[in-house]
Parts: C-alpha cells; sequence; structure tokens
C-alpha cells in the first residue's frame, strides 16, 4: 500500500507567483532581468579571480566559490518559473521535482557551510594577520572548500530522501513555484513527524554550528577592530566586514524561517517572498556586496575585459 501511494503521483502541479494576468508579463520581465544580471554578474567576478594572479588568495578563492553557488542557485529554480510564465504548463514530474529538491537544498545547504568559512578567513586575516599565509595555505583552503561541498551533498541526501520516501496520494499541487522541503511535504497522505525531526536536528547541528563558528568569528573580528588605533584601517576593515555580515544575516534569516520550523506552521504566500530572497535577490547582491565594489576586483575585470576587446 505504501508503495501504491508512492507512485501514485506522477507529476506535480506549481505554483505560479502571482494569479493576477496583468502582472504576470512585468513579473516576468523582471525575474529574468535579476537572473541575467546575477549570471553577468557573477561571471564577470569569476573572470576576473581566474585571470588575474594578484587574486589568487583565499579570500577570492572562497568568493569564487560563492559566485558558483549563486549561478546554481536561480538556475535550479528560475527556468522553470519562466516557462511557466510563459506556457502557463505548471506540470513538473515526479523526478524532475525530486531533482529540482535535491540540488536546491544542495547549494543551498553549501552556501550556509562556505559562509562559515569566509567568516573563519575573515578572522584570521584580521585577528592574525602575520599568521595569515601559513594558516590559511592552499591545501587547508582546498579542503575547507571541497568540505563545504561534501557536507551539503550528505545533507541534502538526507533531506531529499526522507521527503520522497513520504506517501503522496493527492492532491498534488505544491504551493510553490519549485519543490522545496516544505510544500512537497504538505501534501503528504503520511506521517511527516520523522523527517520533520530530522530536519530540525540537522538544522541544530550542521546549520547550528555553522551559524556559532560565523557568530565567534566575528565577536573576534570586531573585538580587534575595536581596537585598531588607525581611523581608517577601523573603516575599511569594517566595510568589509560589515558587508559579510549583512550578507550572511539575510541568507541566515530567510532558510531559518523556511526549513527550521513544523508543516503545521507552513504558509505559502509568505514563504514565496521568503524563498524570492534567498534563491533569486540574494545571489544577484552577493557580487555587488563582495566584489563588484571593491577595488582590486574591478581593476583585474577592467584588463581582463581590456584584453579581450584588444586582442
Amino acid at each position: 500500500m505504501e508503495k501504491a501511494n508512492l507512485t501514485a503521483i506522477k507529476y506535480f502541479y506549481l505554483t505560479e507567483l502571482s494569479d493576477l494576468p496583468e502582472v504576470r508579463f512585468p513579473l516576468f520581465v523582471m525575474i529574468l532581468l535579476i537572473y541575467l544580471i546575477t549570471l553577468a554578474a557573477n561571471g564577470a567576478i569569476l573572470m576576473a579571480i581566474g585571470t588575474d594572479i594578484r587574486l589568487q588568495t583565499p579570500m577570492y578563492f572562497f568568493l569564487s566559490n560563492l559566485s558558483v553557488l549563486d549561478v546554481l542557485c536561480p538556475t535550479i529554480t528560475v527556468p522553470k518559473m519562466l516557462q511557466i510564465f510563459l506556457s502557463e504548463d505548471k506540470t513538473i514530474s515526479y523526478s524532475g521535482c525530486m531533482l529540482q529538491l535535491f540540488f536546491l537544498i544542495y547549494v543551498v545547504g553549501t552556501e550556509i557551510f562556505l559562509l562559515a568559512v569566509m567568516a573563519y578567513d575573515r578572522y584570521v586575516a584580521i585577528c592574525s594577520p602575520l599568521h595569515y599565509t601559513t594558516i590559511m595555505s592552499k591545501r587547508l583552503c582546498a579542503q575547507l572548500a571541497v568540505g563545504t561541498w561534501i557536507i551539503g551533498f550528505i545533507n541534502s541526501m538526507i533531506h531529499t530522501s526522507l521527503t520522497f520516501t513520504l506517501s503522496f496520494c493527492g492532491p498534488n499541487k505544491v504551493n510553490q513555484y519549485y519543490c522545496d522541503i516544505p510544500p512537497v511535504r504538505a501534501l503528504s497522505c503520511s506521517s511527516t513527524y520523522i523527517p520533520e525531526l530530522v530536519v530540525l536536528l540537522v538544522a541544530g547541528i550542521l546549520g547550528g554550528s555553522a551559524f556559532v563558528i560565523t557568530l565567534i568569528s566575528y565577536i573576534y573580528i570586531i573585538s580587534t577592530i575595536l581596537q585598531m588605533p588607525s581611523t581608517e584601517g577601523k573603516r575599511k576593515a569594517f566595510s568589509t566586514c560589515g558587508s559579510h555580515l549583512a550578507v550572511v544575516c539575510l541568507f541566515y534569516g530567510t532558510t531559518i524561517a523556511t526549513y527550521a520550523r513544523p508543516t503545521s506552521t507552513y504558509s505559502p504566500k509568505q514563504d514565496r517572498i521568503v524563498s524570492m530572497l534567498y534563491g533569486v535577490v540574494t545571489p544577484m547582491i552577493n557580487p555587488i556586496i563582495y566584489s563588484l565594489r571593491n577595488q582590486e576586483v574591478k581593476r583585474a575585470l577592467i584588463k581582463a575585459l581590456g584584453l579581450k576587446i584588444f586582442s
């Protein structure tokens, strides 16, 4: 019976951002522009870091990983959303829904852990500048980066397998514009107690650990900055770290609001707004906050574009 229920639904219906015909085209244009800006901005950062030897440092290495994640995150959801706007075909296959959910949780989870690694990198750079190159060796940076991707993969495998071993016997309308844990789990006709418990435990252990590392790093960072004698040094340090902290707060806040709560409190309209923040808007904002206002990145990007133009 369990297996019959599981295979009863062969596809799901996704929900549009708005049911109002008059806002469909403006929404399509706006989301398409945001997506294109995201691809261009993050692509520019990857090109700048890849072509300038002066940017071959741990900080920019982690930023390049973040840019890859910021390209992948909207790419998982936005093309399907745009296709729904154009064709009004709201269906997604069972396997397509499962893959979309898997890759989304993979990318979001990896970014959470990467933000913690980036906070640690800034802690070492500001609190132990003389030992920075020794501590943040190429080997350690590679291990930390690979570790974030592996943990993100394991995290996603756990949540995806628990979500799609539930029984689905109708209705099959996902109250979200993509497949995500809360709206898909809300469709289950079997008990969601164990998956909910696992989500909370994993979020508490893995997500909580990443948050604690970030928080402790910034406590030490702020304490060290306040003790700097130079006003200009304080300003530069606060500018760099303040940007990272703002993105961390936005990303952690929206992801916690989405995943770290029971299904009974799920609010479709509220979640669509929250998911737009971390899934579509944040990947566009990140490169602007982190890199495109950075003079080193700007110079590297101008040089890279100049070489292409005059070659």
